[in-house]
C-alpha cells in the first residue's frame, strides 16, 4: 500500500525515524568501537565502507525477513556471535597482544562492523518494513535513515574512546548485552523454558558483566604471564 502526500505520511515517516533512533544505537556502538584502534584516515574509510555495505546487507535483509524468522535457534546463534564480538573488541582496545595485529586493520574493523551489522539488524528491519506498510519508498528512507545513524553515532563514538578509555568497556557491556536479550528471545530456546520477565535483565546484566571482566583479565593478563614466561 502506498503512502501518498496525506495525513499518514509525517506520522508514519517519524515513526521510522523514531524506530530508527532507538534499535540502531547498538550497532552504532559496535562501529565505534570497531573502527576505533585505526588511525583518523582509516577510522573514517571503515565506518564509510563497512557502513555502506552494511546498507545493502539490510536490504537484503528485508527482502529474506520472513524466511529468517523461520529458522531455529536463530536469534540465540546471533547471541552467542555478539558475545564473541564483545570479547574480541576489547582485545582491540586492550591492545596487549601482538598476534592480534590483524583485528586493528582495516579489512579486520570493516569484517567486524558487517558481521555486527548483519546479527543486530533484524529487529530494526523488521520495525522499519512494519511501519512503511509496504512502501517501497518509505522502507528505502528508514534504511538509509537508520545508516545514517549508525554511521554519525558510530563516528562519535570512536572519537570520544579517544578520550575516555572507559567507554570500551561500557560499549563491549551493551553489545553483550544486545546478545544476551537477543539468546533469551529465542523461540527454540524458549520451548524448552523461559525465565521469569523480571529475571531477563538479570541475567542480561549478569551476562555483560562476566564477558567483560573475562575479557580484561584474558587480554590484559594473559600476554603479560607469557611473556614474564619467556
Amino acid at each position: 500500500m502506498s503512502v501518498g502526500l496525506s495525513g499518514e505520511l509525517i506520522p508514519r515517516v517519524l515513526q521510522i525515524i523514531l524506530i530508527d533512533l532507538v534499535l540502531s544505537g547498538d550497532n552504532a556502538v559496535v562501529i565505534g568501537m570497531a573502527a576505533h584502534p585505526l588511525p583518523k584516515r582509516q577510522r573514517r574509510i571503515a565506518i564509510l565502507v563497512g557502513g555502506g555495505a552494511a546498507l545493502l546487507l539490510r536490504v537484503v535483509l528485508t527482502a529474506v525477513a520472513a524466511l529468517l524468522l523461520g529458522l531455529p535457534a536463530l536469534k540465540a546463534i546471533g547471541g552467542i556471535l555478539l558475545l564473541w564480538i564483545a570479547f574480541r573488541l576489547l582485545q582491540r582496545e586492550e591492545g596487549s597482544d601482538p598476534e592480534a595485529k590483524e583485528a586493528h586493520s582495516l579489512r579486520g574493523a570493516i569484517a567486524t562492523i558487517l558481521l555486527a551489522d548483519l546479527v543486530m539488524s533484524l529487529d530494526n528491519v523488521l520495525g522499519v518494513a512494519a511501519a512503511s506498510d509496504g512502501d517501497v519508498v518509505l522502507l528505502m528512507f528508514g534504511l538509509v535513515v537508520s545508516m545514517a545513524i549508525v554511521m554519525f553515532g558510530g563516528g562519535i563514538f570512536a572519537d570520544l574512546i579517544d578520550r575516555l578509555w572507559w567507554l570500551a568497556y561500557a560499549g563491549a557491556v551493551v553489545i553483550a548485552w544486545t546478545g544476551a536479550d537477543m539468546i533469551q528471545d529465542d523461540d527454540l530456546l524458549a520451548q524448552l523454558g523461559s525465565l521469569p520477565s523480571a529475571a531477563r535483565p538479570v541475567v542480561s546484566v549478569l551476562v555483560s558483566l562476566i564477558v567483560v571482566a573475562v575479557a580484561h583479565r584474558v587480554h590484559r593478563y594473559q600476554p603479560a604471564s607469557r611473556q614474564s614466561a619467556q
